[in-house]
Parts: C-alpha cells; structure tokens; sequence
C-alpha cells in the first residue's frame, strides 16, 4: 500500500506540482540508474532511459495508478522499457550488421549542448517532415490536446486511423530525435521547473 506522505506528495504532482515532480525525481534518479544499468551495463542509455521513464512519469500523472509504491511503479516501467530496449537493440544489431560501415559513419551527431531555440528548432523541423496526415493529427492530439475521437471526427476518418497514423508519427519522431534526447530532457525539466 503506498505510504500517506508518498501519497499526499504523489497527489500533488498529478495536480501539476513541479516542486512535487522534483521530489521524486531527486529521490529516484539514482537508484533507477543502478537498476537500468543492471539490464544495460551502458551509462549513456541508462539515462536515457530513465529520463523517458520521468517524462512519462510527468506527462501520464493523471492517469498512473499506484498500487503499493511510487518506487515499485517505476523500478517495474524502468525494467519493461530496459527489456524492451534491449530487444528492440538486438534487432538493429542484425540490421546494422548487413549495412555497410561507410553508412554508419556518415551519420551526424549533435553537439552536446544546445540552446533551447535550436531545440525547439529541431523538434518543429522532425514534425514539420512527418507525412501531411500524420502532421495534421499529431498536432491536433499533442498540441491542440484533442483526443482521438475528437480527431476522428474533426477529419472524417476512423478512431482506428488516428491511432494508426499517430502511432506512425510518433515513431518517425523518435527515430529523428533520438540523438536529441538528453538535451530535451534537460528542456524538459528546465520548462517544468521554472
């Protein structure tokens, strides 16, 4: 059973109480890096990893349910994305291995530090290159808050197809701003906190 004060602490965070994020992220951090780094034995996408799970920690409050702990929720989320990663890892190693070297070589990291104009810069250049459909719903969905019915009618089109070309959209954006992560993390909490 969750505890009172991690309760009336939780609470406040779903009421969008940064003070009340920062709490538990200060609190948790390290200890979910021990336990990704378990899975991974890599440092850089350990922290990756457990930023996402933090983002999402943000974004989903309303709607996480907590049955015994806050920690427990996201030891149990850190663990099934690890695995997942690790999976998903495994794939690209056999994708990778028929490619070419030249090809890898080729690809352009980021500099490690980026203002948050650049950023921003970034993010609108991976949304605006999505297909027209998949721009136009994640849009009306991440920016204009519609749910997907309210999508499906607006655009005369099935629940069945916003799902589909949302799920599409955000899929070509994790792959475009994937070398971005940490520094829209650090934007992430840097928004949050401020």
């Amino acid at each position: 059973m969750i505890r009172d004060e991690e309760l009336f602490v939780f609470n406040r965070m779903v009421e969008g109480d940064k003070e009340a994020f920062r709490f538990f992220f200060e609190k948790y951090y390290s200890d979910l890096c021990n336990w990704v780094n378990l899975y991974l034995h890599d440092a850089i996408m350990t922290e990756e990893i457990v930023q996402e799970i933090f983002v999402y920690l943000w974004e989903k409050k309303e709607n996480i349910k907590i049955e015994s702990s806050l920690k427990s929720y996201l030891l149990q989320a850190s663990k099934n994305r690890s695995l997942n990663y690790i999976r998903n890892e495994k794939t690209k190693l056999f994708v990778f291995s028929k490619l070419n070297t030249n090809d890898m070589e080729s690809i352009e990291m980021p500099d490690s530090v980026m203002d948050s104009n650049q950023l921003r810069d970034v993010i609108n250049a991976a949304i605006d290159s999505l297909p027209e459909r998949c721009r136009e719903i994640y849009i009306l969905g991440k920016e204009k808050s519609m749910s997907y019915k309210e999508i499906s009618e607006e655009l005369g089109i099935s629940v069945k197809t916003v799902e589909a070309q949302m799920g599409k959209a955000l899929k070509k954006l994790r792959e475009q701003l994937r070398p971005y992560y940490n520094d829209i993390f650090v934007l992430f909490l840097f928004l949050i906190t401020n």
